[in-house]
């Protein structure tokens, strides 16, 4: 039998607000500041928070579920423990290796995010051009910045996880501090701009908007990865991942109604941060933009720095699982982090601006159904665990259980339905659905080199 819990290398050390401000910082990252244009652009103001409201309650349906499971399984490696459990490895492999295709989303997302906010902010940053992308420039500055802020957020993360929780709590703060100031602007100074209610696209540029909600929300999920290292109860923690996703869902409508006062869509979407521009319009100060791009900033670090933390243990979840080679679930004794797991991301990460800015679309929307997918399978596993085992401890405990998982697994099946070919807003071929191939690649290649080695390890141990 494969051992689920794998938490006992690590030491519980995270607080109440340590577990919130990694969620909460997770999930409101980036992608408010770069992505806000995009989305009024495509849906209009109210479109877009119409958007946000169907994915909010999805996520917090889907976040209720993980509430309940990770009270009930407080250990290292989350949606790997749930799905372990309720389907077996296969699922479990499915289910985890998904979700982590989400999460090295997130980490390549936040690496090429960096350099384009300080392009916003640093006159003349983009120099010494390569090659294009889908008709976007490569920098050298990019790919050099790129890859030295992969080493420096890799290494933060390896030196404990404190130290990591400690950073995250510090921009989260400014994080916070941005969305409401940009919001006193729109309050005093916004005006009704031209984009119309649901832009020219309809229910189409609405859903096209909804299919990149979940990669908005995602980092909600990095509390059951880390629930191994929390020293809260086990009720507590379930209660936070609801509290974190509905409380970035009010961040996320506020920007997109805020971002609306200040400017069109039109106008928007052609900065290379929405945000900071409606902050420079409200305020009529290039100042107070750049210091809203500062704050975006910190927002593609607390994305990044969780996802690291999130992703790492999920990939030592299934390398102790014997899913993955056994070198990924190595934990320094030192820093008692999962050393090489954290390598492999960060590795991967450093190549990423060498696609360019372009990127950044394509991998939210493949990474966007990855977790989808992760979610699915995880619904799934609440829904069979109810049946197959009612009689599991639950400290947070959803009443009428089964009706809530059966309501999440339509939400989630819907979800996914809205990636496939034929949707409005299906993932394009061949750089999104690549993504996911090449990754479904990797993952077989990995899964079977662990395979062969523990068959060789067995023929070893039989003299044979």
């Amino acid at each position: 039998m494969v051992d689920t819990q794998t938490d006992g290398k690590f030491s519980r050390v995270l607080t109440k607000r340590d577990i919130f401000v990694l969620a909460f910082g997770a999930m409101v990252g980036w992608g408010w500041i770069i992505q806000s244009g995009y989305w009024i652009n495509q849906g209009g103001v109210t479109g877009s928070v119409l958007a946000f409201v169907i994915g909010a309650f999805m996520v917090a349906v889907v976040g209720l579920i993980y509430g309940e499971l990770a009270s009930a399984m407080p250990f290292v490696g989350g949606e790997h423990v749930y799905s372990m459990r309720a389907l077996g490895p296969i699922g479990s492999f499915i289910c985890t290796w998904s979700l982590i295709l989400g999460y090295v989303g997130v980490v390549v997302f936040e690496v090429v995010a960096f350099p384009s906010s300080l392009a916003y902010v640093v006159p003349g940053f983009n120099a010494i051009p390569l090659w294009t992308v889908a008709g976007q420039t490569v920098y050298g500055t990019w790919v050099l910045v790129g890859g030295v802020g992969a080493i420096v957020m890799t290494y933060l993360n390896y030196k404990g996880v404190r130290p990591a929780a400690q950073f995250q709590t510090i921009l989260t703060l400014v994080i916070g501090l941005a969305g409401v100031t940009l919001a006193i602007g729109a309050v005093a100074n916004g005006h009704s701009t031209s984009t119309p209610p649901f832009a020219d696209s309809g229910m189409a540029g609405v859903l096209t908007v909804a299919i990149m909600t979940p990669f908005m929300f995602v980092g909600f999920d990095v509390i059951p990865q880390a629930a191994g290292e929390a020293d809260i109860s086990e009720r507590l923690l379930g209660l936070l991942i609801v509290v974190s996703v509905l409380v970035a869902a009010l961040f996320y409508i506020l920007v997109i109604w805020a971002s609306g006062q200040a400017l069109p869509g039109s106008v928007l979407v052609e900065s290379p941060l929405p945000a900071a521009a409606a902050m420079e319009s409200l305020f009529s100060s290039a100042l107070i933009g750049k210091i809203m791009a500062l704050a975006g900033i910190a927002g593609i670090l607390t994305s990044w720095n969780a996802f690291l933390l999130g992703g790492s243990r999920a990939i030592y979840a299934l390398a102790e699982s014997g899913m993955l080679p056994k070198t990924l679930a190595t934990v320094d004794p030192e820093t008692n982090t999962p050393s090489r797991a954290l390598a492999l991301i960060g590795g991967l990460s450093a190549f990423a601006p060498l696609f360019g800015e372009q990127m950044l679309i394509w991998i939210v929307n493949a990474g966007g159904f990855g977790i989808v997918i992760a979610w699915v399978m995880v619904v799934i596993s609440f829904l069979v665990l109810r049946v197959r085992k009612p009689e599991m401890e639950r400290p947070l405990k959803i009443p009428a259980g089964k009706g809530v998982g059966f309501l999440g697994l339509a939400l989630t099946l819907g979800f996914t339905v809205m990636y496939l070919p034929g949707a409005p807003s299906a993932l394009q071929w061949p750089f999104e659905w690549g993504i996911i191939l090449l990754w479904v690649v990797l993952g077989i290649a990995l899964v079977s080199q662990s395979y062969l080695a523990s068959e060789t390890g067995r023929a070893d141990a039989h003299g044979e």
